[in-house]
């Protein structure tokens, strides 16, 4: 073998260096999509159920060995039923790091023109409105992620946005208000929208439901989400999992020209407090 070096009685090569590496992020990776969930003490017991089996087997306890190799001949399927929503959650991880889409908009002719060309001021101006009033809101604005898939979960509307729309929208009376606002190629695409709800266990316990949403739906997706929120009334927008909370309405249009547009903030423009939240 090239490059290989002996330890003792073992002869090893730089490939299997590369491969208990790999194996070893891969369960790094797979401890960290699990940790702080139901899952993983499901995942520990499987574990050492299969261990057990394995111990019995070398042991010679046939009867045993026979009903434990049962149980691991289905081993796979009953993983993929136990822990579906955790594979859910990491495939769709790896597309959206695997993304052309959002890669491509860096280049200009790729661009979407009518994205570009959205108004965003009722969008200030009716979050300055429920802000005052503490009326929750959650307006997520799609980007190379059209959410049809979340989209479809709620009401459609396609109608164009408007300050009075918005909050008509977000009134406590209205059957549209509990859910998300999903905005696409400038227009309102549908209301009453479910969102994922994030399984972090680093969101702040001060983040509400709504601001959960709004994280779970940026950790799976590129898109950008508005929240305000109905104990404080303040002004968020979150990105890439990555919450901006406090904003004035100043703030606010800078932070979306910047995250919808590409376009820099002023220097001078102070851009509230920033919360992170890891991946």
């Amino acid at each position: 073998m090239i490059g290989a070096f002996t330890i003792g009685f073992l002869r090893i090569g730089w490939i299997d260096v590369v491969d208990v590496l790999l194996v070893t992020a891969l369960f790094y990776q797979l401890y960290k999509l699990l940790t702080g969930s139901v899952a993983l003490k499901v995942f520990l017991g499987f574990m050492s159920l299969y261990l057990f089996y394995l111990v019995v087997k070398a042991m010679g306890m046939e009867l045993l060995t026979s009903i434990l190799g049962q149980f691991m001949s289905v081993g796979v399927l009953a993983g993929i039923i136990l822990f579906q929503q955790e594979i859910r959650r990491f495939l769709l991880n790896v597309g959206k790091a695997t993304s052309f889409g959002s890669r491509m908009r860096m280049f200009p002719w790729r661009r979407e023109p009518a994205q570009e060309r959205m108004n965003i001021t009722p969008f200030i101006e009716a979050a300055k409105s429920l802000s005052g009033k503490n009326t929750g809101a959650l307006i997520a604005f799609s980007m190379a992620s059209d959410l049809k898939f979340f989209a479809d979960s709620g009401d459609l509307i396609d109608a164009a946005v408007s300050k009075r729309l918005l909050m008509s929208i977000f009134n406590k009376t209205s059957p549209l208000h509990d859910g998300a606002v999903i905005i696409t190629n400038g227009r309102i695409r549908a209301a009453r929208c479910i969102l994922p709800v994030s399984e972090n266990p680093d969101v702040p316990a001060s983040m509400g439901l709504r601001h959960r949403a709004a994280i779970g739906l940026t950790e799976i997706t590129d898109a950008i989400v508005l929240v305000v929120s109905e104990e404080t009334g303040q002004i968020s927008l979150v990105r890439g999992g990555e919450v901006f909370r406090n904003l004035a309405p100043a703030d606010l249009r800078a932070r979306l020209n910047e995250f919808l547009f590409d376009v820099a903030p002023k220097p001078t423009s102070s851009t509230g407090s920033k919360a992170e939240v890891a991946a």
